[in-house]
């Protein structure tokens, strides 16, 4: 197979690949069998004149001599396109079914593989089926009727599915493209098999999980909701059973767990059964709001709609000279909104969520400050405590109702401990107007309410002084980005795991037989894509050792 890379094409041009490639490059033409986009990126550096750059795999007659006549361009090889490997069942009898913790992506995947071998697992995840948590979280975000085990960060999909749905990774590796092609059958959109920065959004997302759901049943898995594990069985440090809401005992040799980074009582319990683990660094701050219209002109210079693009992205970071921490932004969503994502009793937490048309006219991102053990703790759950220390003030400060403490910038750089940023942040009010020193003024989406608050009060001060250090100098790259209206709302705790699970090569607990951590509760990924991906091959190398019930 031939290999295009850097096709740089228009994106006002209309014209199929076909056509154009066959234009361009003579040796092409009547030879062209098939052509498979790879990727798909923008690049909008010369704005207004924006182009899509592909890299592709194309299919000819003659490869031989098409390559001869291709040689002395740098941008086509010849490769032969990497395909995941075998999946190999081994020989060690299993007595009993295999369990999967949580059923988020790396739970899902995990369970989905498992199941398309046979081996019948069970999956046990403490929250509820996506179209209950759906009206559970619109309770919440309507009427602030919170429940514990019902919410953004707990249930069918786990916290990505009440998200942008990003798919975005930095992994590489051939099983990547196999799962994609699954969520695509089970109701993603086809360009997330392209497309540089795909995003599935969480209305298709919604439906993409109870696909797959469907298909681990149909295949002989068994899924439940509102199962938690509560404590593990252990005998001569292997595991043997597990308790699932603290009465029930299901008997078992292996556990995948794919708990998400907010299950903070499923790690206490994990650590009080001496499973391995550590405390590992991770970012807090707010979320941001921005008319969406402004972020497409300043990175397209025209509105995207001119052009035949969705709405526009950005990603910013600052390095604090002051300090040597790192500011940028996270999980920014095009067209989205901000969301309350609490899952215990007396928090607030934000998140960011967009739907596949990314059309709600707002803008919203993290902005975030790396945070380490340094900062809070070595213990293995320092990192907890540290995110509910500022996540109860959060919730105290906005009333103790779930409404979140919100500023404009404006007011925030005024209310700095720093007189020289306190006296910008007070030109910057007088400026536009006192009226921008009201967060009842500014445009902002996060449900069930905000109140105006001094956010120095719920986040660290080495947190607060580098993004006030941060703002302007995006504000120089983003034209409007720290203006004095502009709403941040805190606070954004849950970036990544607070801490690590310790697995061997084998994927296995060193201090647990038969346990496997996986996914990004364990700290072993960064997003959807890549804790399915760490579910889906942690399952293949379980098997790999391991026979279905029974065989």
């Amino acid at each position: 197979m031939i290999r295009l890379i850097n096709l740089r094409v228009a994106v006002t041009v209309k014209t199929g690949l076909q056509e154009l490639l066959e234009k361009k490059f003579p040796p092409l033409r009547g030879q062209i069998q098939d052509i498979h986009v790879v990727r798909r990126a923008v690049d909008a550096r010369k704005k207004p004149n924006v182009v899509f750059v592909y890299t592709l795999f194309i299919e000819v007659h003659d490869e031989t001599t098409v390559m001869k006549k291709l040689q002395k361009d740098k941008n086509f090889s010849v490769i032969t396109p990497e395909a995941p490997g075998p999946i190999v069942q081994g020989n060690v009898p299993l007595a009993h079914r295999p369990v999967v913790m949580g059923f988020g992506p790396a739970g899902m995947l995990a369970a989905f593989y498992l199941a398309r071998e046979g081996y019948a697992p069970i999956v046990l995840e403490r929250g509820q089926d996506v179209d209950t948590r759906t009206a559970d979280i619109e309770a919440f975000w309507k009427e602030g009727q919170f429940k514990p085990t019902s919410n953004v960060q707990f249930g069918e999909g786990g916290a990505g599915t009440f998200s942008d749905g990003k798919l975005t990774t930095r992994v590489t590796h051939p099983r990547l493209h196999e799962i994609a092609e699954y969520f695509v059958e089970f109701g993603a959109p086809q360009e997330i098999l392209y497309k540089h920065k795909p995003h599935v959004g969480t209305d298709k997302l919604r439906t993409m999980v109870k696909n797959m759901r469907e298909r681990i049943i149909e295949w002989g898995g068994t899924v439940r909701f509102g199962a938690q594990v509560t404590d593990l069985f252990i005998e001569a440090g292997h595991i043997v059973g597990v308790e699932v809401n603290g009465s029930e005992r299901i008997d078992t040799t292996i556990v995948l767990s794919g708990v998400g980074h907010s299950a903070r009582d499923t790690y206490e319990m994990l650590y009080e059964r001496h499973v391995a683990m550590e405390a590992k660094p991770f970012a807090i701050g707010v979320r941001i709001e921005h008319p969406q219209s402004m972020i497409d002109v300043s990175q397209y210079g025209v509105m995207p709609e001119e052009l035949g693009l969705g709405a526009a992205e950005y990603s910013l970071v600052y390095h604090d000279g002051e300090t040597g921490r790192t500011s940028y932004s996270f999980c920014m969503c095009p067209g989205g909104q901000v969301v309350a994502s609490a899952s215990e009793n007396g928090g607030v937490v934000t998140n960011g969520m967009s739907l596949y048309a990314r059309d709600s006219g707002i803008a919203n991102s993290a902005l975030v400050v790396n945070v380490s053990p340094d900062d809070f703790g070595q213990h293995p759950l320092d990192g907890v405590a540290f995110q509910r220390t500022w996540e109860r003030k959060a919730y105290e400060l906005g009333g103790a109702n779930y409404a979140a403490p919100a500023q404009t910038i404006g007011s925030f750089l005024a209310h700095s401990k720093d007189e020289e940023t306190a006296q910008r942040g007070r030109e910057l009010l007088a400026d536009a107007g006192e009226s921008s020193a009201s967060v009842g003024n500014s445009l902002h989406s996060y449900e069930p309410a905000i109140v105006d608050r001094d956010l120095h009060d719920c986040l660290p001060d080495f947190v607060t002084s580098v993004l006030e250090r941060a703002l302007p100098y995006w504000g120089r790259r983003i034209h409007g980005f720290d203006n004095a209206d502009i709403c941040m709302t805190g606070v954004e705790t849950r970036t990544s795991a607070p801490l690590r699970m310790g697995r061997d090569t084998n994927r296995v607990s060193p201090t647990v037989g038969g346990f496997y951590p996986m996914g990004e509760g364990a700290g072993y990924a960064g997003g959807i894509m890549s804790a399915a991906l760490d579910g889906a091959e942690t399952a293949i190398i379980c098997m790999a050792k391991y026979k279905p019930v029974g065989k």
